[in-house]
């Protein structure tokens, strides 16, 4: 699947703080989203939270984090993968420049990385990563106010067309609000997602975009819905909260976990899976109904462990379905 760029447009504050404010709601938002969806032994744990420094992109910050999220997926994808499992998430954030990497244990053929850069406009800039301009059918323009979110995650008291900032007398929005609203903010992100395994590669990429989708509309939302609650917080008053709502987090999942590993009741047993799948697996592809085909598994290559961000997106050579 090729790659996509999201543009996905936030209404900000004045011209020459705009960026600073969107990061802290960026930040507060991110901190209050991911405790949210934790519990029940899922959810977002972070292994690491520390300064960094790029050469070219200045001081900022790299996260790791595991997001437990079994019970999220659907049916299809539940009966072949370990009952209980994690990704890992890797972001670089040089802001206004982040890079996030996905990768997953059990499946070294999947790979998902997500490039974003800040700009101060609507989403009028074509080629914002200065290399060369993503193609008009690859791009999704994300609104806010207007395109529909999994009903599991509306609250009304975050719809935009009734909501109204307190302490700004921002809002409601209105149709339009994207060409009309100055000053505003775009969030542009440039999505790769692969996944190697003959026979699931294109619905296996469709879910991930869709649902990066979900994620991305939902946490904008939610970053100007909440704009009370941040506005008016410093770079270290939100870290202070960020680090506050990550040890609840933690406790959460760590808790459960616990819980678990205590109990002498296990739910419905499920046939162990103890290695990923490739084309070469013929046991494992005879599991799930596929015929194993003659093609060579391509061989992996290692990657190093650095703080560095990835120099940028390598597309793996797909196989046809």
């Amino acid at each position: 699947m090729p790659r996509r760029r999201i543009a996905l447009s936030a209404s900000a504050s004045e011209t020459d703080v705009r960026r600073r404010h969107y990061k802290i709601g960026q930040l507060y938002m991110i901190s209050k989203h991911s405790c949210e969806q934790s519990g029940g032994g899922e959810g977002v744990e972070v292994v690491r939270n520390e300064p960094d420094t790029h050469p070219v992109h200045g001081v900022g910050q790299v996260t790791e984090k595991r997001i437990y999220l079994s019970s999220k997926l659907p049916d299809w994808m539940r009966r072949w993968i370990p009952r209980i499992f994690y990704v890992t998430e890797k972001a670089w954030n040089f802001y206004p420049y982040t890079v996030t990497e996905y990768s997953c244990s059990f499946l070294p053929k999947l790979n998902i990385w997500i490039e974003t850069r800040f700009e101060n406009n609507n989403g009028s800039n074509d080629n914002v990563f200065a290399d060369s301009p993503t193609p008009k059918e690859n791009v999704c323009f994300l609104d806010i106010l207007s395109d529909p979110i999994p009903d599991k995650h509306f609250k009304s008291e975050e719809d935009l067309s009734s909501w109204v900032s307190k302490k700004t007398a921002r809002g409601p929005l209105a149709a339009g609000w994207r060409n009309r609203t100055e000053p505003v903010m775009c969030s542009y992100k440039r999505v790769h997602c692969s996944f190697e395994v003959y026979g699931f590669q294109t619905r296996t990429e469709e879910f991930i975009h869709k649902n990066i989708r979900d994620i991305l509309l939902v946490g904008h939302r939610q970053a100007v819905a909440w704009m009370d609650e941040w506005h008016g917080m410093s770079l270290e008053e939100v870290r202070e909260f960020e680090r506050k709502q990550q040890e609840e987090t933690n406790r959460r999942i760590k808790t459960k976990s616990t819980d678990n590993n205590n109990s002498e009741v296990d739910s419905a047993p499920r046939p162990p899976f103890l290695r990923s799948i490739s084309v070469q697996d013929e046991n494992s592809l005879k599991k799930i109904g596929l015929k194993p085909a003659d093609i060579p598994d391509p061989s992996s290559s290692s990657s190093s462990s650095s703080n560095a961000p990835p120099a940028g997106p390598v597309r793996m050579h797909s196989m046809p379905e």
